[in-house]
């Protein structure tokens, strides 16, 4: 009988890390702005993780734009999900998104 309790445990655990694993930020861009090659226009969007990409979604339009990044790993946790970007020439370039409650940062390169 424990040896059924202790795999249905497992099993539930599993689970509750499978669901954890598919988290999403919240981000706003202010202006349209460039993510790697790709163009987003100004508006809130989400954020998944998937491998080496990240899938933004406009949460207006339910567009999704699907970019490659470099996933940063940093000592400290960020206690919010920030963009971090720069206006080059008349363009908004993102340059990277660091995600709350995570170490993880993720680099936007062209």
């Amino acid at each position: 009988m424990k040896y059924k309790s202790l795999v249905a445990g497992a099993v539930l655990c599993l689970a509750a890390a499978t669901v954890g694993s598919a988290r999403s930020w919240d981000i706003s861009v202010d202006y349209t702005a460039k993510a790697g090659n790709t163009t987003l226009p100004a508006g809130d969007y989400t954020v998944k993780l998937n491998g080496n990409q990240a899938k933004l979604t406009a949460e207006d339009s339910g567009k999704t734009y699907i970019v490659p990044v470099k996933i940063v790993n940093v000592e400290r946790k960020y206690l919010d999900t920030a963009v971090v970007s720069v206006e080059t020439g008349g363009t908004e370039l993102i340059q990277s998104i660091e995600l709350g409650g995570t170490t993880t940062e993720l680099e936007f390169t062209k």
